[in-house]
């Protein structure tokens, strides 16, 4: 009875969990769910707005109002401890990490590419524009950059909003523009300039195109030495005196400078340059760096063994340049020997500091150059002998010390012109100057050096400028002037002084008159009783005013006996803070010390036109090619 009692009830309990099953297998899943835990819970199929939750494994109803599943995991948790374990487990692997969510994540720099780029009219299409623009003039960068894959994709990676106009864009409208925006400031600047010094040379370009430069240099209200590249001009006329003279007149007056405001231009030893300044009646200073270039070049010339000397040089040169195991053997030689792991130098025949270099770098790896070649048979004769060596010391002692002059005047940042009084004094009783130990070569090229630099220096006109320059620059004043020219460079200066006074005071007086005749006439003023002691010029001390020459005198000797500026101080500097105490004088340095005293600044105008007609450039427009040097050295 009993087990039979059993048996209906297990018969009972498997119908039952029969029906569940099936009945749990009717349920199904919550639409649009996110949440691990609906994966424990479901709906009858006939409950289509899923209002009622059951329990897959208990089958019981559970409320969660709102969709919210903070009973549905309770429910779980108390009721079910292993689905729960799952469902926790479920929803850890299913949650991203804070690493995939930034990888999956759009970035915000690329949310703002995709959308629409610039406009060409917005502000910061032109402000890359312009950008862009300001490189291709400045760093001398051919136009068709624009079209390389490499800057294309450069400006792409900084601002991908940005649309790069085509080449046809830069060389007709942008670079125009900004050729015609930099003439503009510099016409402008040019129009307060009360004196400038010039410098001009010829040159012919890669593709054998002439071209003449010529550059300005003034010193501004502020007391900046400015230096301006006013043309890189073609030049296809004959190169006469009076063509050249013409087309440097041309040029000033295209510019509205007057000529009497030019001081002096520097130009090098070339007769139709010389000729041209003589045309126009320009006082010209000659180039120092040409003029010692020449001294040296004539110092060494006819002399066999220096001849000798250096052509063995070049060849020993030439050999270590055409092979790579002669320079991998000298660098390991020079390991070996504590030698500086320094190459040898190349001279170029138009620069004399290449040459002395070259000496230079010679007789520093004497010992490791003899290793290399005796190394190799065929190499044994470049050696250079005892004679050879003693002739480059030599050279090198008498020349050394004269490459760092040609350096320094030819900066064009500080003023230089004043410099060569004391260099050539210096050069005469210290550097130049014949020692008990110098052997009869050394002798001889000092000798010659100096006699051709005085010979040069020695006329009168250029005398009077060089003393004028060094006495009223406040480092040097009367110190390199010989003592019996003193009162005549006193003189000269109380009178221009004076004569520039004049001039400001006729230049004010017109301009005054122009203003009044512009202006109505002001309302009548009351007197005061100041102004009726200052009407009165006729008083018992009237006879005892200074004149003005007088003045100009006084404010001489006080500038005489101030203290010597520093050697290494700049006079602009100086006459900038002096010029409250000297009015008169200051217009006299304004006027003298901008004057170069080397035409390098035309010389560095015609290296920037070799970076610009390149091999690759050959078929620019002499047009173009002075639009793109005048941006590169004005911009």
């Amino acid at each position: 009875m009993a087990a039979s009692n059993h048996r209906d009830k297990e018969q009972q309990c498997g119908a039952l969990t029969s029906s569940h099953s099936k009945e749990k297998e009717e349920l199904v899943p919550k639409k649009c769910s996110s949440s691990a835990v609906w994966a424990f819970f479901g709906f009858k199929s006939s409950d289509f707005k899923q209002s009622t939750i059951l329990c897959k494994k208990c089958w019981k109803v559970v409320p969660a109002k709102g969709g919210n599943t903070s009973n549905l995991f309770h429910h779980l948790r108390h009721r079910h401890p292993m689905e729960y374990s799952k469902c926790i487990e479920k929803r850890s692997s299913d949650k991203p990490t804070k690493h995939s969510v930034i990888e999956n994540q759009t970035p915000i720099s690329e949310s703002i590419s995709n959308v629409a780029p610039y406009e060409p009219d917005s502000k910061r299409w032109k402000q890359i524009t312009d950008a862009v623009t300001y490189y291709i003039a400045k760093d001398m960068v051919p136009i068709y950059t624009v079209e390389k894959e490499g800057f294309k994709k450069l400006l792409k990676m900084i601002d991908k909003k940005y649309q790069l106009p085509s080449r046809k864009y830069f060389s007709e409208t942008a670079l125009p523009a900004l050729y015609d925006d930099c003439r503009e400031q510099v016409a402008e600047a040019l129009t307060r300039v009360q004196f400038f010094a010039s410098t001009t040379d010829l040159w012919s370009s890669q593709t054998t195109e002439p071209y003449i430069s010529l550059t300005v240099h003034y010193i501004d209200p502020d007391w900046k030495l400015c230096t301006k590249c006013l043309q890189t001009s073609y030049f296809p006329e004959d190169h006469t005196g009076e063509a050249i003279a013409q087309g440097l007149r041309d040029a000033l007056s295209a510019w509205g400078l007057r000529e009497e405001l030019q001081i002096c231009i520097t130009t090098d030893s070339g007769s139709d340059v010389v000729k041209a300044a003589q045309l126009n009646a320009w006082e010209r200073l000659q180039c120092f760096g040409h003029r010692l270039h020449l001294a040296i070049e004539n110092s060494v010339k006819g002399d066999k063994r220096i001849d000798h000397a250096i052509g063995v040089c070049k060849k020993l040169v030439s050999t270590f340049s055409c092979s790579w195991k002669k320079r991998k053997a000298l660098s390991v030689a020079q390991a070996e020997l504590s030698l500086p792991q320094h190459q040898l130098v190349t001279e170029t025949p138009t620069r004399w500091g290449s040459r002395q270099r070259m000496i230079q770098r010679v007789l520093e790896q004497e010992e490791a150059i003899a290793q290399v070649l005796t190394a190799d048979r065929k190499t044994r004769n470049l050696v250079p002998t005892w004679q050879d060596a003693d002739v480059l010391r030599s050279l090198n002692k008498a020349l050394s010390p004269l490459m760092a002059f040609t350096d320094v005047l030819s900066c064009e940042n500080y003023v230089s012109v004043s410099y060569v009084k004391p260099v050539l004094h210096l050069l005469n009783n210290d550097i130049l100057a014949v020692e008990e130990d110098d052997t009869e070569l050394t002798k001889s090229i000092k000798e010659k050096i100096l006699s051709y630099l005085n010979l040069k220096y020695s006329s009168t006109d250029t005398q009077d400028l060089l003393d004028v320059s060094s006495f009223i620059d406040p480092r040097f004043k009367v110190q390199y002037i010989s003592e019996d020219r003193v009162a005549a460079i006193k003189a000269r200066v109380v009178s221009e002084v004076e004569s520039l006074l004049q001039q400001v005071e006729s230049f004010a007086a017109g301009a005054s008159n122009t203003e009044t005749e512009s202006q109505e006439a002001p309302a009548k003023k009351l007197k005061t009783l100041g102004s009726l002691f200052k009407a009165n010029t006729s008083g018992p001390r009237a006879s005892m005013l200074v004149s003005e020459k007088d003045k100009i005198v006084l404010e001489l000797n006080h500038y005489l006996l101030t203290p010597l500026a520093d050697s290494e101080s700049d006079p602009l500097i100086w006459w900038k803070a002096q010029q409250t105490n000297f009015p008169r004088l200051c217009k006299l340095a304004q006027k003298y010390l901008c004057i170069p005293a080397t035409s390098a600044a035309c010389e560095r105008v015609f290296s920037t036109c070799g970076n610009i007609v390149t091999c690759k450039q050959t078929r620019l427009k002499p047009d173009t090619v002075d639009k793109l040097v005048f941006l590169a050295k004005n911009i």
